[in-house]
């Protein structure tokens, strides 16, 4: 990983807002930062690699599992014709899961020289089912505004200014559809800005691949490239002429592609292969991105560590009423597995948990195994009596998953107060 505090202060600032193919984030940086002196500070510290999560660089490591992040998007209409459709929306949160998963069609013209770089994610989105007061939603929210565009300005974020408000940053990504202002297909809030206007503000005639959505930008892609800043993400040139992105798998380039870019071409050294100009975040054309690498990915998956800017979204009950990061395999619900099987308490467990065997599920002699979120395997013991008391008192705080010997069956455990 490159170093990168200085010129993320310097640089990446651009305090909570980042525009694809016509960026004005300097200007709103400005702003920002003199309203907010300790913005700068914030992000330096979001952004500080952290290096806990072997899943996330280990070539032998089993995948990580996959982050299911709840979405609202909140449709803003001056006419009806920008009061976009179910179907339309749909159809950005189906781009969405294919770009961050490497299921997009397209990858299959990823370069042959940078097809080892391409990563799956495994970052998925869905359409949140529960509201934040813990009412059923359709995930969609949509209102009549006098509005007749929207800017920089965050107006699009407060419904006392014609907008719509966020739903808790700390459960749901907000995306706002409406008219942009000045030819802008979008913006997204930057790390460490203020909870109220944390998301992603996305043109109509940018979203989705249907309806309002106009070439060449009717791929989908702005909100795919937004997201990733979302995620902490720079544009690939660094934002500067050849820039640092602070990803150590792209290679350096002058500035941002346009249109749709053929062959190799080479600037700042980055040759023999030349820019990744198909990388989400260029600025080329929707229909000519493809690909994030595989250090975007791990830079993007540990904002979701413990501490991390995103790791809220790990307990979010805006999908499920559950947490929302899950194993390749079902884990089933914990209290219906202990009330019908064995017994687990507490739960909660601040220092030690106890397991007790039935009379129709003995554990006497068979191994019991935790693992962590992420599938590494933090604990495992030999059940030596009918109450087994295991301290859990070295483990950091979060959520674990036990699964005994002979049971097909997991359990879910919360370490902490």
């Amino acid at each position: 990983m490159k170093h990168f505090v200085l010129a993320c202060l310097l640089l990446y600032t651009t305090c909570c807002a980042y525009a694809q193919r016509s960026c004005a984030s300097f200007e709103y940086q400005q702003q920002k930062i003199q309203s907010d002196p300790l913005l700068a500070q914030r992000l330096a510290k979001a952004l500080t690699p952290r290096h806990e999560d072997i899943m996330l660089n280990g070539a032998d490591a089993p995948p990580p599992v996959i982050i299911r992040i709840p979405v609202v998007v909140h449709i803003l209409y001056n006419k009806p014709a920008n009061n976009i459709t179910d179907v339309q929306i749909r159809s950005q949160i189906d781009v969405l899961n294919k770009d961050y998963r490497k299921l997009n069609s397209d990858s299959v013209f990823i370069p042959a020289y940078f097809k080892h770089l391409a990563a799956d994610c495994r970052i998925g989105f869905e359409l949140a089912k529960l509201d934040p007061s813990g009412k059923a939603t359709t995930g969609i929210v949509r209102k009549s505004t006098s509005a007749q565009t929207f800017g920089l300005d965050d107006r699009i974020k407060f419904t006392a200014r014609g907008g719509s408000d966020a739903w808790d940053a700390d459960s749901y990504l907000n995306l706002w559809v409406g008219d942009l202002s000045g030819g802008l297909q979008g913006y997204a809030s930057v790390l460490g800005c203020d909870k109220s206007v944390d998301g992603v503000a996305i043109a109509a005639s940018a979203f989705g691949t249907t309806g309002t959505a106009t070439a060449p930008y009717n791929k989908g892609r702005t909100a795919t490239h937004e997201i990733g800043h979302w995620l902490g993400l720079r544009h690939i040139w660094g934002d500067a002429l050849c820039g640092d992105d602070q990803v150590d798998d792209t290679p350096p380039q002058r500035s941002p592609s346009r249109s749709c870019p053929k062959g190799v071409v080479i600037s700042c050294g980055s040759g023999p292969y030349g820019d990744m100009y198909n990388n989400f975040m260029d600025f080329t054309d929707d229909a000519c991105l493809n690909l994030f690498t595989t250090g975007q990915r791990n830079k993007m998956r540990e904002l979701f560590l413990p501490g991390g800017v995103r790791y809220s979204l790990l307990s979010s009950k805006g999908l499920t009423g559950t947490g929302i990061i899950e194993p390749d395999k079902p884990v089933e619900d914990p209290v219906r597995i202990i009330q019908n099987t064995i017994r687990l308490y507490p739960n909660p467990a601040p220092i030690f948990f106890t397991v007790s065997e039935t009379s129709e599920r003995p554990l006497t002699g068979k191994l019991i195994t935790l693992t962590n979120r992420f599938g590494q395997k933090t604990l495992q013991k030999r059940i030596t009596r009918s109450n087994e008391s295991i301290s859990i008192q070295h483990l950091p705080d979060g959520v674990y998953i036990i699964t005994i010997e002979g049971d097909a069956k997991s359990y879910k455990l919360m370490k902490g107060q």
